[in-house]
């Protein structure tokens, strides 16, 4: 953290095709090694698969998918006189979105389709449907803050 001066944040520019900035924000988490292009072939071809096995609006069911994961309340630790506590905190939008992205492309990399259009897609699909890992990533985050509700009065 600068001493001086907040940072600001970075503008990014909503995505060529559908002009959204979600959908944006998930191509760069996508992308590797400054490899936009690939990033954005990935994630549209996903969607075209979407499109074919839903039969429904690809977009909808990406932004059904972000909902869906987007945790509400998270621990975080708090260090109490020698011993640390899991504090359980609300997350900050820009955090649910981050980390959203970051479960579903996390996720859909460790599943055992063939490429990672197909994984993408497919836990895209569950998360839309309240499945997946990406869905039992932020029951798991719930429920460790659900656990920890003793200490909520450390919050800071």
């Amino acid at each position: 953290m600068p001493r001086k001066r907040e940072v600001r944040k970075r503008e990014i520019l909503p995505d060529p095709k559908y002009h959204d900035l979600l959908t944006a924000k998930f191509i760069n988490g996508i992308m590797r090694r400054g490899k936009k292009s690939t990033g954005e072939g990935i994630f549209y071809r996903a969607l075209d698969i979407i499109q074919e096995k839903t039969h429904s609006e690809p977009l909808k069911v990406f932004t059904q998918a972000m909902n869906n994961v987007k945790p509400l309340i998270e621990v975080r630790p708090r260090r109490v006189g020698g011993a640390t506590y899991q504090v359980p905190v609300e997350v900050r939008p820009e955090r649910k979105v981050a980390l959203a992205i970051r479960w579903i492309i996390g996720f859909s990399k460790q599943r055992s389709e063939k490429t990672m259009e197909e994984k993408l897609s497919a836990e895209l699909m569950d998360a839309a449907n309240n499945r997946g890992a990406a869905i039992k990533k932020k029951e798991d985050t719930h429920k460790m803050a659900e656990a920890n509700k003793a200490f909520a009065h450390y919050r800071w």
